[in-house]
């Protein structure tokens, strides 16, 4: 199951980011790739994905949604098909997956949804691990 994940998540790789788009092809933001694929496997409904708020999202709203519809586990337990919580500046406002290659992400630097190497740098921006529930 967890390599079907990233599968259905790389559908979305080269989807433009665009904030608050959820149109595989046409725009998508960091939670709404993660919200989707969620919902593909049913492991979340579309109501669960977080919608109308800022271009930086609240740090504190954020980590409790993402609990509320999420399994928190330990950063180190994290795995293919998880969810990383990535801080970039002073508080935590980004998502993104756990892959055999690495992170795949919405990620609005680069314009796009991506996948990249997991390195040094992105490990160090890490503040949180998360699950879908239900898988193990």
């Amino acid at each position: 199951m967890r390599q079907q994940i990233i599968n259905e998540a790389r559908t979305w790789l080269e989807t433009p980011f665009h904030h608050q788009g959820r149109v595989k092809g046409v725009g998508v933001d960091c939670i709404g790739v993660v919200g989707l694929v969620g919902v593909y496997f049913g492991f979340l409904k579309e109501a669960d994905i977080p919608n109308n708020y800022a271009h930086s999202p609240n740090a504190s709203m954020m980590q409790k949604q993402l609990e509320k519809h999420l399994q928190k586990i330990r950063i180190e337990e994290a795995g293919i098909g998880d969810i990383l919580h990535f801080c970039f500046d002073r508080e935590p406002q980004h998502v993104g997956f756990l892959t055999d290659v690495g992170l795949l992400h919405a990620y609005a630097q680069v314009r796009k949804c991506v996948e990249h190497s997991y390195d040094a740098t992105w490990q160090s921006r890490v503040r949180g691990a998360y699950r879908f529930r239900g898988l193990e």
